[in-house]
Parts: structure tokens; C-alpha cells; sequence
């Protein structure tokens, strides 16, 4: 206790590291304050008593809820939330697989990330065209007529570029964090989405475990005592690599000696993140466009029910599949291989060129099974928590979506509080050992 009362003494110190810290503090504040501002035209007094809170409680949904931190179901000006920029990130990422000019523009450095950037706001406002006039039709067949001040075309166009313009305002938000805060500002965003709930879920978890009939206290000890080993256990997925050794040929210029000596490629267990369970649990809502008729009626009940046995089993195949895809996408072993070519390393005991690129595919492919494993189990951890009797939004923080960003985040901006400390000569957040990084979901 006293070592982390030290920690924190250190690190409003130095003053750099303060004004970040509090700068993220206040934006992050905004964005609480705007997920509770109503889209002008609706009665904020009929939302409550509407079915739209139970509607968002579940599914895809109930993850695009969990996303905004509750905008999605009061209504907001926030109501999309990041999830569309998360969207137009995806697609560019896999155009830079597929087609050379974004190829090309992502090996440009800085300008080419800039070109990037702009890019993927072109596309957000593209999607919001879309998915706004798509939220706002599922709010008309979930509110009662009178909660709309305004009717017609004309508010379904003012209400559009209301969201486009919360949606923008949250992306402008997260870019000054990112540049004059403290980590990556859109991560953050969506992590304070999500631990905005669970103030929510914890009590309702509370008030149902208060009865002595559904194992009381002692119940709810077990639930925290599973859930800080289930929080242990996707830390160590996260943070785990394989350390590829790699010697760099010696060279001397003037008289001084550079390379000789062995450093390691770290490769990730997971390096997939959390698209994986994204993109699964996207593909598992197809089967409730079936529901309509009678012949797959009773297919889409049973892919429906997020407690049943099909259901888990096909959405976890589905989560080992995407992360071996999503690896392949993000990680090219062909790149790294010229990369060490180019900087005189190899691998010791592996000849260079296409030696090296089938050793680490297959080092890669090897990682990647346990992984995938692991992580598909991470997925379906809050089925198995539902089952238990757990509440259905407590459930959510036991594994999926929510568990993985939260993890991914707080361990990045740890690593960047860590990087401050070292640097002015202060001990890190550890007593032994550093933070490990990891890639961006």
C-alpha cells in the first residue's frame, strides 16, 4: 500500500504527465455529460417507460449499448456512438490487404496514416448516412407516437445530422485525447462506455443476490472471487508472446561497433484482439432474418438463444475461425522476413527469404490454436455465467467484448503511465518487471 501511494505521488510530479491525466479526465467527462442529452424532437419523460431499454439489452443491440454506455438506449445526440469509425477502420484495414493504393499509402509513413485518417472519416460519414434513418426507424416502432415532438421528413433529416454530428464530435473528442492526453483516446471512449454499466449491473447483481433464497453473501463472494480469476487469466492472454530470437550481423563503422548482438520479434498469442468476437457475434444475428418463415423458424430460435448449447458452439467455431483469418490479415510474416533482410538479421539456424517466411508462419500457426481456443472460451464465458444464475448485464463483464477492451486498455495506458515514470528516472508501476504492450483491437 505504501509502494502504490509512493506510485502515485511520483506521478503527479512530473507535471507533463499531470496535465495529460487531467486533460483526458475532463474530455472524457464531456462525453459522459453528452450520453445523457436527448436528441431534440423526443420527450426524455416517455423513454423511461418505453420498450427500448429491454430491446437494447441483448444482442447486437445490447453490444452496440454496452458501446456508447447507455446512449444507444436513452436516445442520445451519442447514440452510435464510435462503433461506425470502428466500422470504417475495419474496411480500410482489409482494402489495405486487397487493393494497392491503400497498400501503398499505408507504407507512406505519417502522410500516409494522415491520408488514412481522412479516408476513414469520409467512409464514418457514409455509414452514419446509413445506420442513423435505420436507428431512427427503430425508434419509431419502439417509442409511443406522442414521445416525438416532430414528425415527418424534416425530422428524420435534422435528427440524422444531429447523430452525425454527436458521432464526429465523439471521434474529434478521442483524437485530442490521443494527441494531448493520456492513451489512445477512441480505446478510451469505449472502455468508459463500458464501465459505465457496470455501476448498473453490480447493483442489480447485488439486489438479487440479497436474498438469502439465491445463496446470499456468500454467493456473491464466489461471483467476484471467479470473476478476478477470469480477469487474471485474458491479462495473460493478452500479454502473451513468443520471443523469436534474431541476430543481427556485425558491423563496424569508424570506431564504433553496431550490431552483433540478439534481440527477439515478439509474436503474440492473440494477436487478433477482439475482432474476432466482434465479427462472430455480427454473423450470428443472420439466422434471425430466417425467423419469418416456418420452415427455419424453429433454426432461428434455437441460433437465438444465447444460452443454448448450438448457439455457443457455433459462435465459438466461429471465433477460432476469425482469428486465425484476422492473424493472417494483420500479421505478415512475408514483411518481417524483408524487414530483417534489410536490417542484416536472421534467425539463427534458419536460412533467409523463404526459410525464414515459413518459419514464422508456421511459429504463428502453431500460437494461434490456443489462442483462438482461449479466446473463443473468453466469448463464451457469459453464457456460461447466465446459466450460473448470474444477471444477464453482469454476466457481460465475465468475458466477450467487454472483458477484452477493458483489459486491452487499462494495460496501454498503464504502459504509458510506466513509460513517464522510467523516463524521469522514477520505479514503474511494478515492483518487478515492466507492462508489456500489445496491438490495437
Amino acid at each position: 500500500m505504501k509502494r502504490l501511494i509512493e506510485t502515485i505521488k511520483n506521478i503527479f510530479k512530473i507535471e507533463e504527465l499531470k496535465k495529460r491525466i487531467i486533460y483526458t479526465l475532463l474530455l472524457l467527462l464531456v462525453y459522459r455529460l453528452g450520453s445523457f442529452v436527448v436528441m431534440p424532437g423526443i420527450n426524455p419523460s416517455l423513454i423511461a417507460n418505453s420498450d427500448l431499454a429491454a430491446k437494447t439489452s441483448e444482442g447486437l443491440l445490447g453490444l452496440l449499448n454496452m458501446f456508447s454506455g447507455g446512449a444507444f438506449g436513452n436516445a442520445s445526440i451519442f447514440a452510435l456512438g464510435v462503433m461506425p469509425y470502428i466500422s470504417a477502420s475495419i474496411v480500410l484495414q482489409l482494402l489495405g490487404i486487397m487493393i494497392p493504393y491503400f497498400q501503398k499509402m499505408q507504407k507512406e509513413g505519417e502522410s500516409g496514416r494522415r491520408k488514412m485518417n481522412q479516408w476513414t472519416r469520409y467512409l464514418t460519414i457514409v455509414i452514419l448516412a446509413v445506420q442513423a434513418p435505420a436507428y431512427l426507424t427503430s425508434l419509431h416502432t419502439t417509442l409511443p407516437e406522442d414521445a416525438f415532438l416532430l414528425h415527418g421528413f424534416s425530422f428524420t433529416l435534422f435528427a440524422t445530422m444531429v447523430l452525425i454530428g454527436g458521432t464526429m464530435f465523439i471521434m474529434w473528442l478521442g483524437e485530442r485525447i490521443t494527441d494531448r492526453g493520456l492513451g489512445n483516446g477512441i480505446s478510451l471512449i469505449i472502455m468508459v462506455g463500458i464501465v459505465a454499466r457496470l455501476p448498473y449491473a453490480l447493483a442489480a447483481e447485488v439486489g438479487t443476490r440479497a436474498n438469502a433464497t439465491t445463496g446470499g453473501i456468500l454467493m456473491l463472494l464466489v461471483e467476484f472471487i471467479f470473476l478476478f480469476l477470469v480477469f487474471a487469466a485474458t491479462i495473460a492472454l493478452v500479454q502473451g508472446t513468443r520471443k523469436v530470437p534474431v541476430q543481427y550481423a556485425k558491423r563496424i563503422v569508424g570506431n564504433k561497433q553496431y550490431g552483433g548482438v540478439r534481440q527477439y520479434i515478439p509474436l503474440k498469442i492473440n494477436a487478433a484482439g477482439v475482432m474476432p468476437i466482434i465479427f462472430a457475434q455480427a454473423l450470428m444475428l443472420f439466422p434471425l432474418l430466417f425467423s419469418r418463415f416456418d420452415a427455419t423458424r424453429g433454426l432461428a430460435a434455437t441460433m437465438s438463444d444465447y444460452k443454448g448449447f448450438w448457439y455457443n458452439l457455433v459462435f465459438g467455431l466461429l471465433i477460432v475461425i476469425f482469428t486465425y483469418f484476422y492473424t493472417a490479415v494483420t500479421v505478415n510474416p512475408t514483411m518481417m522476413a524483408e524487414d530483417m533482410k534489410r536490417n542484416g538479421g536472421f534467425i539463427p539456424g534458419v536460412k533467409p527469404g523463404r526459410k525464414t517466411i515459413d518459419y514464422l508462419d508456421s511459429i504463428m500457426s502453431r500460437i494461434t490454436l490456443p489462442g483462438s481456443i482461449f479466446l473463443a472460451i473468453v466469448g463464451i464465458m457469459p453464457a456460461f455465467a447466465m446459466i450460473l444464475g448470474i444477471n444477464n448485464q453482469f454476466a457481460q463483464f465475465y468475458g466477450g467484448t467487454s472483458l477484452l477492451i477493458i483489459v486491452g486498455v487499462i494495460l496501454d495506458t498503464l504502459q504509458q503511465i510506466e513509460s513517464y515514470l522510467l523516463m524521469r528516472h522514477y520505479d514503474g508501476l511494478m515492483k518487478t518487471g515492466r507492462l508489456k504492450g500489445r496491438t490495437n483491437f
